[in-house]
Protein backbone atom coordinates (compact mmCIF):
# COMPACT_ATOMS: atom_id res chain seq x y z
CA UNK A 1 0.00 0.00 0.00
CA UNK A 2 1.30 3.15 -0.62
CA UNK A 3 0.43 6.56 1.52
CA UNK A 4 -0.25 10.12 1.38
CA UNK A 5 -0.84 13.16 3.43
CA UNK A 6 -3.20 16.14 3.51
CA UNK A 7 -0.97 19.38 4.37
CA UNK A 8 -3.12 21.95 6.39
CA UNK A 9 -4.29 24.54 4.55
CA UNK A 10 -7.05 26.49 6.14
CA UNK A 11 -10.05 24.54 4.64
CA UNK A 12 -10.67 22.63 7.84
CA UNK A 13 -9.62 24.89 9.97
CA UNK A 14 -6.38 23.71 10.71
CA UNK A 15 -4.38 26.45 10.37
CA UNK A 16 -6.30 28.52 13.44
CA UNK A 17 -3.79 30.69 15.71
CA UNK A 18 -1.09 30.72 13.14
CA UNK A 19 -0.78 33.92 12.05
CA UNK A 20 -0.91 34.83 8.31
CA UNK A 21 2.79 35.47 7.70
CA UNK A 22 3.68 32.29 9.47
CA UNK A 23 1.40 30.36 7.80
CA UNK A 24 2.99 29.43 4.66
CA UNK A 25 6.61 28.04 6.05
CA UNK A 26 3.77 26.24 8.89
CA UNK A 27 2.36 24.55 5.24
CA UNK A 28 5.87 23.75 4.13
CA UNK A 29 7.68 22.38 7.20
CA UNK A 30 4.93 20.12 7.43
CA UNK A 31 5.15 18.99 3.55
CA UNK A 32 8.94 18.29 3.99
CA UNK A 33 8.48 16.47 7.12
CA UNK A 34 5.80 13.93 5.16
CA UNK A 35 8.66 14.40 2.13
CA UNK A 36 11.58 13.15 4.46
CA UNK A 37 9.27 10.46 6.66
CA UNK A 38 8.65 8.41 3.56
CA UNK A 39 5.39 9.18 2.48
CA UNK A 40 4.27 8.76 -0.69
CA UNK A 41 2.48 11.81 -1.61
CA UNK A 42 1.03 15.08 -0.25
CA UNK A 43 -2.00 16.76 -0.93
CA UNK A 44 -3.47 19.99 -0.98
CA UNK A 45 -7.46 20.57 -0.68
CA UNK A 46 -9.68 22.70 -3.50
CA UNK A 47 -11.43 25.60 -1.38
CA UNK A 48 -12.31 28.40 -0.56
CA UNK A 49 -14.25 28.57 2.39
CA UNK A 50 -13.67 26.92 5.49
CA UNK A 51 -15.99 23.74 6.18
CA UNK A 52 -18.30 22.96 7.96
CA UNK A 53 -18.79 26.48 8.28
CA UNK A 54 -17.65 29.11 6.25
CA UNK A 55 -15.11 31.45 9.00
CA UNK A 56 -13.16 34.38 7.81
CA UNK A 57 -9.97 31.93 8.31
CA UNK A 58 -7.34 31.56 6.01
CA UNK A 59 -8.08 29.07 2.82
CA UNK A 60 -4.96 28.77 0.27
CA UNK A 61 -5.85 27.98 -3.41
CA UNK A 62 -4.75 24.71 -4.11
CA UNK A 63 -2.82 24.96 -7.27
CA UNK A 64 -0.78 27.87 -6.47
CA UNK A 65 -0.27 26.17 -3.43
CA UNK A 66 0.55 22.84 -5.35
CA UNK A 67 2.82 25.30 -7.24
CA UNK A 68 4.54 26.43 -4.45
CA UNK A 69 5.42 23.23 -2.89
CA UNK A 70 6.48 21.77 -6.24
CA UNK A 71 9.20 24.08 -6.47
CA UNK A 72 10.56 23.58 -2.70
CA UNK A 73 10.47 19.81 -2.38
CA UNK A 74 12.15 17.20 -4.33
CA UNK A 75 11.03 13.85 -4.73
CA UNK A 76 7.44 13.42 -3.18
CA UNK A 77 4.78 13.58 -5.51
CA UNK A 78 2.04 16.52 -4.96
CA UNK A 79 -1.82 15.80 -5.85
CA UNK A 80 -5.20 17.69 -5.23
CA UNK A 81 -7.92 15.92 -3.22
CA UNK A 82 -9.68 17.65 -5.34
CA UNK A 83 -9.81 19.67 -8.00
CA UNK A 84 -12.99 21.20 -8.36
CA UNK A 85 -14.22 20.68 -11.87
CA UNK A 86 -16.10 23.99 -11.79
CA UNK A 87 -13.82 26.32 -10.45
CA UNK A 88 -11.30 26.64 -13.69
CA UNK A 89 -11.98 25.74 -17.60
CA UNK A 90 -10.81 22.26 -18.87
CA UNK A 91 -8.46 23.79 -20.83
CA UNK A 92 -7.01 26.61 -18.26
CA UNK A 93 -6.56 23.48 -15.53
CA UNK A 94 -4.64 21.47 -18.69
CA UNK A 95 -2.23 24.05 -19.27
CA UNK A 96 -1.94 24.85 -15.23
CA UNK A 97 -1.69 20.78 -14.21
CA UNK A 98 1.07 20.50 -17.24
CA UNK A 99 3.29 23.64 -15.63
CA UNK A 100 3.19 22.38 -12.31
CA UNK A 101 3.95 18.39 -13.47
CA UNK A 102 7.62 20.35 -15.14
CA UNK A 103 8.21 22.83 -12.15
CA UNK A 104 7.73 19.75 -9.87
CA UNK A 105 10.04 17.24 -12.81
CA UNK A 106 7.51 14.83 -13.39
CA UNK A 107 5.43 14.48 -9.58
CA UNK A 108 2.16 15.83 -10.20
CA UNK A 109 -1.38 13.76 -9.42
CA UNK A 110 -4.17 15.43 -10.61
CA UNK A 111 -6.93 14.90 -8.30
CA UNK A 112 -10.39 15.95 -9.79
CA UNK A 113 -13.95 15.89 -8.73
CA UNK A 114 -17.24 17.11 -9.79
CA UNK A 115 -17.31 19.76 -6.91
CA UNK A 116 -20.30 19.95 -3.87
CA UNK A 117 -19.55 22.93 -1.74
CA UNK A 118 -22.92 25.15 -3.01
CA UNK A 119 -22.18 27.83 -0.29
CA UNK A 120 -19.16 28.38 -1.72
CA UNK A 121 -20.15 27.98 -5.79
CA UNK A 122 -22.73 30.82 -4.88
CA UNK A 123 -20.45 32.54 -3.35
CA UNK A 124 -17.79 33.38 -5.59
CA UNK A 125 -20.24 33.67 -8.80
CA UNK A 126 -20.19 29.90 -10.23
CA UNK A 127 -23.15 28.41 -11.18
CA UNK A 128 -24.51 25.33 -9.27
CA UNK A 129 -26.14 22.84 -11.89
CA UNK A 130 -27.81 19.80 -10.43
CA UNK A 131 -25.25 16.60 -10.25
CA UNK A 132 -25.63 15.12 -13.45
CA UNK A 133 -24.40 18.13 -15.28
CA UNK A 134 -21.41 18.62 -13.00
CA UNK A 135 -20.53 14.73 -13.33
CA UNK A 136 -21.29 15.45 -17.39
CA UNK A 137 -18.65 18.27 -17.09
CA UNK A 138 -16.25 16.45 -15.41
CA UNK A 139 -16.50 13.51 -17.85
CA UNK A 140 -15.94 16.08 -20.78
CA UNK A 141 -12.96 17.71 -18.86
CA UNK A 142 -10.80 14.51 -18.27
CA UNK A 143 -11.68 13.64 -21.86
CA UNK A 144 -10.10 17.65 -22.25
CA UNK A 145 -7.06 17.16 -20.28
CA UNK A 146 -6.08 13.80 -21.61
CA UNK A 147 -5.97 15.17 -25.19
CA UNK A 148 -4.18 18.53 -24.63
CA UNK A 149 -1.20 17.02 -22.81
CA UNK A 150 -0.94 14.18 -25.79
CA UNK A 151 -2.42 16.07 -28.77
CA UNK A 152 -0.41 18.55 -30.73
CA UNK A 153 -3.20 20.73 -31.25
CA UNK A 154 -6.65 19.27 -29.53
CA UNK A 155 -9.99 19.63 -30.43
CA UNK A 156 -13.14 18.61 -28.64
CA UNK A 157 -16.90 19.71 -28.93
CA UNK A 158 -19.58 18.38 -26.08
CA UNK A 159 -22.54 19.27 -24.60
CA UNK A 160 -20.77 21.61 -21.89
CA UNK A 161 -17.10 21.98 -23.63
CA UNK A 162 -15.37 23.13 -26.70
CA UNK A 163 -11.87 23.45 -27.80
CA UNK A 164 -10.73 23.75 -30.88
CA UNK A 165 -6.63 23.28 -32.12
CA UNK A 166 -5.89 24.27 -28.61
CA UNK A 167 -2.12 24.10 -27.91
CA UNK A 168 -0.49 22.74 -24.86
CA UNK A 169 2.81 23.38 -24.14
CA UNK A 170 5.04 23.06 -22.11
CA UNK A 171 3.31 19.01 -22.79
CA UNK A 172 3.56 17.01 -19.36
CA UNK A 173 6.67 15.64 -18.23
CA UNK A 174 4.41 12.36 -17.80
CA UNK A 175 3.62 9.69 -20.41
CA UNK A 176 1.51 9.09 -21.61
CA UNK A 177 -0.15 11.66 -19.24
CA UNK A 178 -0.20 12.42 -15.69
CA UNK A 179 -2.42 10.04 -13.46
CA UNK A 180 -5.62 11.13 -12.84
CA UNK A 181 -7.60 10.88 -9.45
CA UNK A 182 -11.58 11.01 -9.87
CA UNK A 183 -13.18 11.93 -6.25
CA UNK A 184 -16.41 10.62 -5.54
CA UNK A 185 -18.56 7.62 -4.73
CA UNK A 186 -21.70 8.48 -7.05
CA UNK A 187 -23.18 4.93 -8.04
CA UNK A 188 -24.47 5.49 -11.24
CA UNK A 189 -22.39 8.16 -12.94
CA UNK A 190 -19.42 9.19 -10.80
CA UNK A 191 -18.29 5.67 -10.66
CA UNK A 192 -18.84 5.07 -14.56
CA UNK A 193 -16.65 8.09 -14.95
CA UNK A 194 -14.07 7.15 -12.93
CA UNK A 195 -14.48 3.75 -14.60
CA UNK A 196 -13.84 5.12 -18.04
CA UNK A 197 -10.72 7.62 -17.12
CA UNK A 198 -9.35 7.03 -13.60
CA UNK A 199 -5.46 5.71 -12.87
CA UNK A 200 -6.72 5.88 -9.51
CA UNK A 201 -10.17 6.75 -7.23
CA UNK A 202 -11.02 7.97 -3.86
CA UNK A 203 -14.24 7.11 -1.88
CA UNK A 204 -15.59 4.97 0.81
CA UNK A 205 -15.78 6.61 4.88
CA UNK A 206 -15.91 3.52 6.33
CA UNK A 207 -14.65 -0.04 5.09
CA UNK A 208 -18.00 -1.20 4.29
CA UNK A 209 -18.92 1.40 2.41
CA UNK A 210 -15.44 0.81 0.57
CA UNK A 211 -16.55 -2.76 -0.10
CA UNK A 212 -19.49 -1.33 -1.73
CA UNK A 213 -18.18 1.22 -3.95
CA UNK A 214 -15.78 -0.91 -5.29
CA UNK A 215 -17.93 -3.46 -6.29
CA UNK A 216 -20.06 -0.78 -8.23
CA UNK A 217 -16.65 0.05 -9.70
CA UNK A 218 -15.86 -3.17 -10.37
CA UNK A 219 -19.65 -3.62 -12.15
CA UNK A 220 -18.96 -0.49 -14.33
CA UNK A 221 -15.78 -1.16 -15.30
CA UNK A 222 -17.31 -4.66 -16.58
CA UNK A 223 -19.99 -2.91 -18.50
CA UNK A 224 -17.26 -0.50 -20.37
CA UNK A 225 -14.68 -3.08 -20.72
CA UNK A 226 -11.63 -2.11 -18.40
CA UNK A 227 -9.51 -3.80 -16.64
CA UNK A 228 -11.07 -3.17 -12.79
CA UNK A 229 -7.66 -3.93 -11.76
CA UNK A 230 -5.78 -1.04 -13.38
CA UNK A 231 -7.72 1.49 -11.51
CA UNK A 232 -6.13 1.81 -7.62
CA UNK A 233 -8.58 2.38 -5.42
CA UNK A 234 -8.13 5.21 -2.44
CA UNK A 235 -9.54 6.74 0.67
CA UNK A 236 -8.97 9.30 2.83
CA UNK A 237 -9.52 9.42 7.09
CA UNK A 238 -8.22 11.67 9.69
CA UNK A 239 -6.60 10.78 12.32
CA UNK A 240 -4.47 11.56 15.13
CA UNK A 241 -1.07 9.33 15.81
CA UNK A 242 0.89 9.33 19.19
CA UNK A 243 2.37 6.64 21.30
CA UNK A 244 -0.69 6.32 23.49
CA UNK A 245 -4.51 6.05 23.20
CA UNK A 246 -4.76 9.08 25.82
CA UNK A 247 -2.73 11.06 24.49
CA UNK A 248 -3.62 10.95 20.94
CA UNK A 249 -7.51 11.66 21.98
CA UNK A 250 -5.97 14.62 24.32
CA UNK A 251 -4.15 15.82 20.74
CA UNK A 252 -7.19 15.26 18.80
CA UNK A 253 -9.88 17.06 21.55
CA UNK A 254 -7.48 20.43 21.20
CA UNK A 255 -7.48 20.08 17.11
CA UNK A 256 -11.57 20.01 18.20
CA UNK A 257 -11.39 23.18 20.56
CA UNK A 258 -9.64 25.51 18.25
CA UNK A 259 -12.53 24.42 15.62
CA UNK A 260 -15.40 24.58 17.98
CA UNK A 261 -14.63 28.43 19.35
CA UNK A 262 -15.18 29.67 15.28
CA UNK A 263 -18.17 27.11 14.39
CA UNK A 264 -21.58 28.08 15.47
CA UNK A 265 -23.72 24.66 14.92
CA UNK A 266 -21.24 22.27 17.56
CA UNK A 267 -23.50 19.51 16.43
CA UNK A 268 -22.13 19.66 13.08
CA UNK A 269 -18.59 19.55 14.42
CA UNK A 270 -19.04 17.12 16.54
CA UNK A 271 -20.91 14.63 13.79
CA UNK A 272 -17.13 15.32 12.22
CA UNK A 273 -15.00 14.49 14.97
CA UNK A 274 -16.31 11.13 15.91
CA UNK A 275 -15.09 9.35 13.11
CA UNK A 276 -11.48 10.45 13.05
CA UNK A 277 -11.65 10.41 17.18
CA UNK A 278 -12.47 6.58 16.88
CA UNK A 279 -9.32 6.05 14.10
CA UNK A 280 -6.91 8.06 16.41
CA UNK A 281 -4.71 6.26 18.53
CA UNK A 282 -1.15 4.47 18.25
CA UNK A 283 -0.02 2.73 15.86
CA UNK A 284 -1.02 -0.91 16.60
CA UNK A 285 -4.66 0.40 16.99
CA UNK A 286 -4.47 3.02 13.54
CA UNK A 287 -3.13 -0.76 11.96
CA UNK A 288 -5.84 -2.81 13.66
CA UNK A 289 -7.99 -0.32 12.08
CA UNK A 290 -6.82 -0.50 8.53
CA UNK A 291 -7.00 -4.40 7.82
CA UNK A 292 -10.83 -4.29 6.99
CA UNK A 293 -10.04 -1.54 3.97
CA UNK A 294 -6.93 -3.44 3.30
CA UNK A 295 -9.20 -6.57 3.06
CA UNK A 296 -11.17 -4.88 0.82
CA UNK A 297 -8.33 -4.50 -2.27
CA UNK A 298 -7.20 -0.92 -0.53
CA UNK A 299 -4.28 0.48 -2.77
CA UNK A 300 -3.81 4.21 -1.34
CA UNK A 301 -4.56 5.54 1.90
CA UNK A 302 -4.36 9.49 1.96
CA UNK A 303 -4.60 10.48 5.78
CA UNK A 304 -5.41 14.37 7.07
CA UNK A 305 -2.81 14.50 10.56
CA UNK A 306 -5.49 17.91 12.22
CA UNK A 307 -2.98 18.62 14.71
CA UNK A 308 0.24 18.96 11.97
CA UNK A 309 0.47 22.67 11.74
CA UNK A 310 1.43 22.38 15.57
CA UNK A 311 3.16 18.95 16.24
CA UNK A 312 5.02 16.44 14.29
CA UNK A 313 5.28 14.05 15.88
CA UNK A 314 1.90 11.93 14.64
CA UNK A 315 3.49 12.39 11.45
CA UNK A 316 6.88 10.55 11.96
CA UNK A 317 5.11 7.90 14.46
CA UNK A 318 3.23 7.36 11.71
CA UNK A 319 5.41 7.02 9.23
CA UNK A 320 7.70 5.16 11.53
CA UNK A 321 5.58 2.24 12.47
CA UNK A 322 2.51 1.99 10.17
CA UNK A 323 3.99 2.59 7.07
CA UNK A 324 5.25 -0.38 6.43
CA UNK A 325 3.90 -2.38 8.90
CA UNK A 326 0.08 -1.77 7.11
CA UNK A 327 -0.46 -5.68 5.67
Amino acid sequence: MRFGALIPSGWVLDLVDIPVEEQWETMLDVTRTVEATGFDSAWTVDHFHTTPQPTQESTYEAWSLTAAIAAATETIRLGQMATCNSYRSPAYLAHLAASVDVISGGRLEVGIGAGWYEHEYLAHGYLFPKPSVRIGQLAESIEILRRMWTDDEASFEGEHYRIQDAICRPKPLQKPHIPIWVAGGGEKLTLRVAARYASHTNFGDSPEAFAHKSQILREHCSEIGRDFDEITRSTSIVLVCAPTEAEALERFDETVERRRRLIKDHQVLDRYAAKARELSGPPDKIIDRLRPYVAQGLGYLLVRFPDAAYDKTGIELFAREVIGNTP
